[in-house]
Order: structure tokens, then sequence, then C-alpha cells
């Protein structure tokens, strides 16, 4: 780069500058700005010509003021000027500015393109230097289609220089990362690979950099790139440290080259040629000779630059997944980092043993360091590390020591950190039905699970024991015992109430005859749980009691009393009004014969990919160490006897199983559409001044929508549709407190929303963008309500263009009438075709019950008057939660707002509390309601309160405002 000569200093600027750090406030700031930004602006417009010294001194000043935080709307011309001068500090300040305020939809992009086209022809190194650095730092995609042709021309010439190789490959990966379908392959791809045998290792590093995110998504056209990785690393490896002097650091040959190149040959399976493969595997022996060998320096850039090439080396072997001997040296190495004092060594070290310990040649060399690992899960003071540890344990286990890891991993538990609980649990559920050889170990560690973790018991579990136990007679005995025993306990997690409901009710015969269990213990131990539990439990206790009049007809009187009391008939929940009349009626009526036949003992599930696993993946995301099950080499049996469940693939087409699921225990659909080419961002015009986008994953599975099981229904039918529904939950989440914004996004389609709302009306603009260049046919968007969901809500939907051009955008008028309070939320799917294939897609439609609210003042008397009309029971819900964001006092306040009630101040005795009240206005009536919410910044937490004159208006507005906090 030519030195920048005394003249060039711009005293001027500098004198700016001074005077800027010199001001004494923000008023001075601006003020010395304003006089500056008239200078300027008086010098770009005068009679008099500027010269190129006083355009670059200007246009950096404005530079400056950009980067201060203030608008620059003058002096681009100057700046596009600047690039025609042959001095290069002119030229570099005018493709710095550009860079840095020129978008990609000004007026001068054309004049820019024509300049940089000049330089790039002109041969001059520096110069072309400029004009590439500037297409990667805009990189927008119509510089690549000005440009993308062209720079590969530039990078495979024969006379270019090697300082404008590097950047030419650098900025080809930018243009190819942004808009990869603009970046043409020809034949300057077979010549491009011969740039890792470049004598200059600083092209050799940009090229293996270019060639690995090309060959990832075109490995045929790149795969004679592995001879030349393999030979190049060779090079490198066997090297003394002195022999790359200007690519050594620490004593240590180029090792940002050499982790690239072992990056390059994960792209491809182990090479084919034997030489080849040989040379490959003496570098990796080399490498993992050299990881023994003692440090050449006591710096930690030293030992962070070697263990780089070793751990990325490593990553190579796992892939290949071909060599034993290496594997198992792998694996070695790696157990000496486990307890190593460096806390990011051991972390890597736990998750690389993760992947090793899913290889055949390497799982039982894994399965050694057992007790270092259970060592580390103990003592390990970060969390993270310890969550590798459990991930390790997890991915080691198999029948030889599956007692002992599930039982360190349930002793970790009562002490674990919270963001890890539910994960652990999930995992020891999956592990003791995997590896169960003795059932009642199977549901003896369940009932642990739960004693221990029950919060983090989530629903799949105990669905899980529960279809293991009907499909097994020969554990039923024993299940009906343990659970009636554990029942007996002062205190029992509601998930245990409801595995033992369910499983006495179908098994309590098998341990009637005891004395200490007789039918009516069963029944008032059961019983007396009864009060403390949800009312989704409750339900279930009530189908138990129906299922004692079967099984046990002595206790029948004592089953009809409690399901004729008011408490039941006279219920305020619905569910459980109707349970306790049809049951009593039912146990009235029916003859033993038919009660038999009704009330019958459940059959057994068919046999399914546990739902328990199908959630961890869920959890944690594809191509995680979760996904361990599929790749494992030793296959064993579930516990039901089925074979293992296959991979789930992420693009394949899934349909759901057209039998009742009764559980819910099905795994979640896919979606069918495969992925389309990547397009650089929206094309669309944001019309959403505060939108934040929600972009959606390409095949999300649906929502674990699962129903409580029903133990007096012989089915259960599914009213979900049968297409998937996208992060349902989390969208809904970010509209409760707004209006506008982007509701799903995919490489195809862009949807979004801007709605109003008054009383029980509303209107909202459902606008579709395509993103694509290609056209949507038979487009077909329509709104879709439940039964229920129609009676309480009229929506009237405008119909829509059915062909959507390539970049446009389509607009649907949606009137909405709240008629009554409602719960659940219409679905919006979506049906088109995109370049002859079909698309299927839904999404939940963000209209709930808070959108009708109309905020209303009162005063403290009035609130704290109408607070107490409010005090019966079923009119108050309670909610006390974790804060899942910072407790920001003003982002409360907007929230509150924002969900549609009025926030009156001075109201509550405590100042940190905050207090709303509005109306719910539908078509037939209008519902009050009052909210208080009590944040507890000492331990995060909240509680909110909700009373309004109906319990399920309560309970919904609760269940939407507490996600927002």
């Amino acid at each position: 780069m030519p030195a920048v000569s005394k003249g060039d200093g711009m005293r001027g600027l500098a004198v700016f500058i001074s005077d800027i750090r010199n001001c004494k406030s923000k008023e001075a700031e601006i003020k010395r700005i304003n006089k500056e930004l008239a200078n300027i602006r008086s010098k770009f417009k005068g009679d008099k010509a500027l010269d190129g010294y006083s355009k670059k001194k200007y246009v950096c000043k404005l530079l400056f003021i950009f980067l201060l935080g203030h608008d620059i709307d003058f002096g681009h011309m100057e700046a596009v000027n600047l690039l025609s001068s042959n001095r290069y500090t002119e030229k570099q300040i005018g493709y710095l500015f550009i860079s840095v305020l020129v978008n990609s939809n000004s007026e001068l992009i054309r004049l820019i393109n024509n300049a940089i086209k000049n330089d790039l022809a002109s041969r001059n190194p520096t110069f072309m230097g400029l004009a590439l650095h500037c297409i990667a730092n805009v990189g927008s995609r119509e510089m690549a289609e000005a440009f993308a042709g062209e720079i590969p021309k530039i990078l495979v010439a024969g006379d270019t220089m090697d300082s404008v190789k590097q950047s030419a490959a650098l900025c080809l990966l930018r243009l190819y990362r942004t808009s990869p379908d603009l970046v043409p392959m020809g034949d300057w791809t077979s010549r491009v690979v011969h740039l890792l045998n470049d004598q200059h290792l600083g092209v050799v590093t940009a090229a293996t950099s270019l060639i690995t995110t090309l060959a990832q998504k075109n490995p045929e056209e790149f795969k004679t790139s592995v001879s030349l990785a393999v030979s190049r690393l060779s090079r490198i490896v066997t090297s003394a440290s002195t022999d790359l002097q200007d690519y050594t650091y620490y004593f240590v040959p180029a090792p940002w080259l050499s982790v690239k190149l072992l990056r390059l040959l994960q792209c491809y399976p182990p090479p084919e040629d034997p030489a080849v493969r040989g040379r490959l595997t003496e570098c990796l022996e080399t490498i993992l000779n050299k990881a023994q060998e003692p440090p050449k320096s006591k710096k930690v850039q030293h030992s962070n630059a070697k263990n780089a090439v070793l751990f990325e080396a490593i990553s190579l072997i796992i892939h290949h997944d071909s060599e034993p001997n290496l594997l198992v040296r792998a694996c070695n190495q790696l157990g000496q980092f486990l307890q190593h004092r460096e806390t990011n060594l051991r972390y890597l070290a736990l998750e690389s043993m993760c992947t090793l310990a899913s290889s055949e040649f390497s799982h039982e060399a894994v399965k050694t360091h057992i007790e270092t690992v259970i060592n580390a899960l103990k003592t390990e003071r970060d969390v993270s590390v310890r969550q590798r540890a459990v991930d390790l344990l997890y991915a080691m286990c198999d029948r030889s020591n599956a007692q002992q890891i599930v039982a360190e991993m349930l002793n970790y538990l009562e002490t674990a950190d919270y963001s890890i609980r539910e994960e652990i649990v999930l995992k020891v559920a999956i592990l003791a039905e995997k590896y169960a050889v003795d059932y009642t170990w199977y549901v003896d560690t369940i009932l642990n699970l739960i004693r221990i973790a029950g919060d983090y018991v989530s629903e799949e579990v105990w669905y899980r024991v529960i279809q293991i136990v009907i499909n097994r007679d020969d554990v039923q005995g024993y299940a009906a015992k343990t659970v009636f025993e554990a029942l007996q306990a002062p205190a029992c997690h509601e998930n245990l109430v409801k595995v033992g409901g369910y499983i006495l009710g179908e098994f309590g015969n098998l341990i009637a005859g005891d004395p200490r269990s007789s039918p009516l213990i069963q029944f008032n131990l059961l019983h007396s749980k009864f009060h403390l539990c949800s009312v989704p439990t409750r339900a279930l206790l009530l189908s138990t009691y129906i299922k004692f009049v079967n099984l046990f007809p002595e206790i029948k009187t004592t089953i009809q009393d409690v399901l004729r009391s008011d408490s039941q008939l006279k219920n305020a929940d619905v569910e459980l009004q109707q349970r306790a009349v049809e049951y009593l009626r039912l146990s009235t009526i029916a003859s033993t014969d038919i009660l038999a036949t009704v009330l019958e003992e459940m059959p057994p599930f068919p046999e399914r990919e546990s739902s328990i696993l199908a959630k961890l993946k869920k959890k944690k995301g594809p191509g995680t160490v979760t996904d361990l099950e599929e790749i494992k080499k030793e296959r064993s049996s579930d516990m039901n006897g089925s074979a293992e469940p296959a991979s789930v693939n992420a693009s394949a087409v899934s349909t759901p199983s057209p039998s009742a699921d009764l559980l819910g225990l099905g795994a979640a659909p896919l979606t069918n559409s495969a992925p389309p080419p990547s397009s650089s961002g929206s094309l669309l015009v944001d019309v959403f001044s505060d939108s934040a986008s929600a972009v959606a994953p390409l095949a999300p599975g649906s929502d674990d929508n699962f129903a409580s099981p029903d133990l007096a229904s012989s089915e259960v039918v599914s009213e979900e549709p049968a297409d998937t529904v996208h992060d349902a939950d989390e969208l809904f989440h970010k509209f409760v407190c707004k209006n506008n914004g982007v509701l799903f996004e995919n490489q195809l389609l862009q949807i979004g929303l801007k709605s109003e709302f008054r009383q029980n009306l509303g209107r909202m603009f459902i606008f579709y963008g395509n993103k694509t260049s290609t056209q949507f046919l038979n487009f077909t968007p329509t709104v879709i309500c439940s039964d229920d969901l129609q009676s309480s809500l009229n929506l009237q939907t405008k119909p829509v263009d059915p062909t959507v051009d390539g970049g446009a955008q389509v607009q649907q008028v949606v009137n909405i009438e709240c008629v009554s309070d409602f719960m659940e939320a219409p679905i919006l799917n979506i049906q088109f075709r995109y370049g002859g294939t079909f698309q299927n897609l839904s999404v939940k439609l963000p209209i709930t019950l808070n959108k009708f609210f109309q905020p209303t003042e009162m005063s403290s008397q009035d609130f704290f008057q109408r607070w107490k009309q409010l005090s019966n029971p079923k009119q108050e819900v309670q909610n006390i939660f974790k804060a899942k964001h910072p407790m920001d006092a003003e982002i409360t306040k907007a929230k509150i707002i924002g969900f549609g009630s009025a926030l009156l101040e001075e109201v509550d005795p405590n100042p940190a509390n905050f207090v709303g009240a509005g109306i719910i206005h539908t078509k037939t009536t209008q519902i009050g309601c009052l909210l208080r919410l009590e944040p507890n910044l000492q331990a995060q937490m909240y509680r909110l309160t909700l009373r309004t004159s109906k319990e399920a208006v309560s309970q919904r507005l609760c269940e939407l405002l507490s996600e927002q906090f």
C-alpha cells in the first residue's frame, strides 16, 4: 500500500475532531457540527471548483459526523467523484465513504459500478484491491449481478498479483454467501482448485475458505481439491517452524490454513486413492504425535494454535470414521484434556467425545473415561461443561453401564442447574426405557424422576410410562403397587397423581387383595389428592373413579356420593361438571355388562417412536448429540421390542397416522416442501415501522399439543389441521402486545400483518410477499376456524389474486367481529405452486382475546372497591413465574399498555407494582378486568393476578400476559 505523503495529513480534519472532543455538552457538539455542515455545504455548492485534497477532507468530515450518529443527506456525489482520482488517498476515502453510507437502492449505484469496473480493468493492483474491498463491504445483490462474472476471471488470471488474488477470493466468497444463485459455476471452478498449490500461503488460505463454502453446495465440482488439500496439509504438518516463517504463529506452522484445509476435507468422504488416503493418515498421526510433545512455549497463544489444529484433526477423524487406530488415539488424547486446568479445553474434549461415542470403533474407548466424566459432573464449576458431561454420559450409555449412568444422573438432578433440568429428565427417561432389562427398575426410575424433579417432567414422560406399563403384562402389578406406595407420601407432585390415577384405574384390581391396598383405601388415597390438583388432573381422577365403579362394585355407592356432591355437579369448570354428570348417570342406569364393556381395560398401544426422544430432538435441534440414537453402530431394540427409531430427515415427507392417538405420542409431522435456493434477504418493501422479523425455519415440527388421557373414552379424535402450524406459541407471544410485524418468513414467502381493533371489531391487513424471482401460482390463503371458534368469532376475508409475481406483494383484508369470549386462535392456511412443487403451510393468526380490550381509567378507591367485589376464587387467576427478560420498569409499562388495559398510576400502595384496568368488549357482553403485576427484582420473579367476572377469561388473559415478561 503506498505511503501517505506528508501533505495528506488533513490538518482541518484534525482540528475539527479536536473541537468535537473538547465540547463540554451535547448542545455544543451539535452546534459545532451544524456549523461545519453549513460550511461544507457552501463549499460543495460554491462556484469555485474544489481540488481533490479539499473534497477528500470534507468527505472525511462528513464520514466522521455520520459515525457520531448524525444523518448525512449530501456529499455522496463528491465521494463518487473521488473514485475517478488517480491519487490513492483520495480514491481510498471515496471507497470508504461509499462502503459506509451508500445503500444498494441509491441512484448513484450505476456511477459507482462504472468507477469500480474502471478500477478492476486498470490492472493497478492497489486500485483493484480498493474496488474488490468495496464490492465485498457492500455485498448487495446489485453488486453480485454486476461483478459476479468478472471477479472469477481476475481470480484465475495468470498475471494477477497475489494480494489481488486474495482479495478476489474473499470478495467472491462474500458474494456467494449473499447471492449464491448469481455466482455462475464454469471453467474457473477447475482452475480455482489449483490455487491450493500456489506458492503464496495467503492466496492458499483465501482460496481454501472459498472452496470449502463452494464444495458444501457443489461437492462434485470441487472433489479434485481433496488430493491437493492433503498434499498441502502434508507439507505444512511435516515442515519445521522455521520453514514457514511469515506464517508461523508461536512455533505452530500456518495454524489457520491447517484448520481450513482440515475443514475442507470434512466436506468429503475418505479418499479412495490409497496413496492419498495413506498420506492423509500420516498427516493426522503426525498431528496427534505433536500433541504429545512438550510445548515449545509457555504462552497461551502457542497452546491455542496447537489445540485448534488438533481439535480440527479429531473432527476429521470422527467424520471419516474409518480408521480404528486413529479413533482410539483421538479418544485417548481427548481423555487427557478432561482433567486439564483450562475450562475451554475440558468443554471441547467432552463435546468431541460425545461424537466419538457414536463410532463402533471408539465407543468402548470412550466408556473407559466414565469415572472421569461422572467426577466432572459432580465437581465442575461451569454449568456449560456440566451440560456437556451429561451429554457424554448419555452418548456413552449402553446396557453394560445404563444403571450406573442413570443413577448418577438422578443424583446430579437434585442439585442441577435449573436451565438443564428438563433436558436431564428427558435423557434419564429415554435411557431408562431403552436399556431396561428389568422393567421394575424402569418403573422405579421414572417414579423417582417425578419425585426429584416433578416440575420438569413433561407430559411426554408420564404418557410414555403409562404406554409401556399398559403394553407389558409382567410389570402392571408391580407398577400398581409402587405408585400406591408412592402416593402415600404427604406431598406428592401432581405428575405422580396423574400416573397413579391412570395406573390404579387400569390395574388397581391387581393389588386389591392386600388389605393394606383395598379398593376403599385406594379410592380414599386418590381422593385425598383431588382438591390439590389442577383441572386436567381432576378430570383424569374422575375417569379413574368411574373405572373403580367397574373394578370394585363394593365402593360404587361411595363414588356416587362423591360424583353427586355439589362441588362436582355444580363445578364452574364445564369439563369437570360434564364428566361428573355423565359418569354419575352412567353408573346409575348402566348394567354390569354395559359398564364392563364401556370401561374395559385399555388395549395395548401401537408401537411407535418414543415421543420423549422426539421432544429431546426438538429441544436440542438437528445435528446434535441427541441424534446419536440413530447413528450408533451398537443397535439394540427398545423396551417394547420394536426396532430402533429411524433417523428423522427434515426434508422427508411425513404423513400423520390416521389412527386415533389417545396419548398424543405420535412424532411431530414435518413439512414436505423442499428447501428452495437461498435468496439475499427480503425483496419486499418494509411496510412496518416497528416490526421485528420472526423468521421461522423451513421445516419446523408442529407443536406438541397432547390431549389428556381420557380413561372413559375409546378414542380421541385430533382437531388439529393436518398441515404444520409454524412456531405458533413463539409467534403468538410476540404479537400479544403489538399489532404490526412479520408473522412468518422462510426463503420463499414473507407474511406481514398490520391490524387495528376498536371495541368488539377489528380489521387485519395481511401482506404476502414473494421473495423469489418465480411466480406463485394457484395462491390460495384460507382462514380456518374450529366449530367452537366460529360461534365466538366472525371473520370475513376478501379473496386475493391467485398469481403472485416474483418480488411482488399482495394484500388481503380480514374483518373481525368478536361475538363472545374465545380461547383458541384461527389458522391461516396457505397453498400455492412454486416451480412445479406444491407448497402447503399454516400459521396461527394472532387474534387473541386481549385485542378487544378497551382501557378504563379508575381512581384508587374505585379500583380496590371493584377488586373486592371480584373476590370469588373462581374469578381470580394468579401466576407466579420466573422473569424471562430483563426486568425493566419502562418496558413493563409499555407491554401492559400494549396488552390493552389502562395503566393506573399511584393506585397500588407499593410503587414498584403495576396495576391495570379495562373492559373486554364482545357482541353479547362486556367483561370487566383488573390486573396487578408484582415484580420481585431480587428473586427475578413476577406475581400476576387477574380478576374478571368470568373464570375462563381470567385464565386466558393470565396465560397471554405471563408470556410477555
